[in-house]
């Protein structure tokens, strides 16, 4: 049964303020993923050693890598990932909207992958998002257009996955809810807290999805090692994919290759 993770990894910064790449690669690899998303990777950055973030992660579980640096400082890059045991192929990496103008803020982005699970193609986008609820409604909006999931070659099944910065009360949880399915919600209870990892009291990391995709179980991983390793704990979605149409997607509005309104 495939797996996925989502997970924040503040730069291989953990807890302890220590910059720990390993760190990072021991919590994956007790997990035993297929699919893994990654949010806050440095690259070149001097404070965290000039390592390559992804790289070395990738290589230390025998995982293929996509690296899109949201952020690019003359050598020094800072992005997201996604890593696969699995056969992938990079569809697309681009920029996501920035905030109003006037404000400046960190830069957002995405990566999207196809990958081949049981022999048919699933795709993954990754993404964070950013901290105003102005600048999430705007990246929300663009990634549920024709660029992203609006586009005729991302068909179901479909993941995305990342941090939204999004608790599941807000506007941009809410839209995104309209248009996808959500992980968690197929589970019984509330949703699981990932933010801060020492004391998690916000769901702010998810999987959304749409098409054939069978939840078979959810979790938050809560050990002493993820409570250290970043200040988000990594999210954990089991599944499956099947070969027809997911009878409850005929509830959701079809993707019609244009951006829903912007409204909350």
């Amino acid at each position: 049964m495939p797996r996925i993770v989502t997970y924040n990894v503040h730069s291989c910064i953990g807890t302890d303020r220590r910059h720990a790449p390993e760190r990072i690669a021991e919590v994956l690899a007790a997990l035993e993923p297929d699919i893994v998303a990654l949010q806050e990777l440095d690259v070149g950055r001097t404070r965290s050693g000039g390592v390559h973030q992804a790289e070395l992660i990738a290589q230390r579980l025998g995982m293929s890598m996509l690296f899109h640096p949201a952020v690019n400082v003359l050598e020094e890059q800072y992005g997201d990932a996604i890593l696969s045991t699995l056969p992938c192929r990079l569809v697309r990496a681009s920029a996501l909207p920035g905030p109003p103008r006037g404000l400046f803020l960190e830069p957002r982005g995405a990566l999207w992958a196809e990958i081949s699970v049981a022999g048919r193609p699933l795709q993954v986008i990754n993404t964070h998002l950013g901290l105003l609820g102005a600048e999430r409604l705007l990246q929300s909006h663009a990634l549920l257009g024709p660029d992203w999931l609006g586009h005729p070659d991302c068909r179901p099944p479909l993941i995305l996955a990342g941090d939204f910065n999004a608790p599941s009360a807000s506007a941009t949880f809410r839209r995104l809810r309209r248009h996808l399915h959500e992980a968690q919600g197929s589970q019984p209870g509330r949703r699981l807290a990932t933010f801060p990892s020492r004391m998690p009291i916000m769901a702010l990391d998810h999987l959304f999805y749409r098409g054939p995709v069978a939840v078979e179980r959810v979790s938050v991983v809560r050990t002493p090692l993820t409570r250290l390793a970043s200040d988000h704990l990594p999210l954990v979605m089991d599944f499956q994919v099947g070969d027809l149409p997911d009878p409850a997607d005929e509830q959701l509005p079809a993707s019609s290759g244009a951006a829903p309104a912007l409204s909350g």
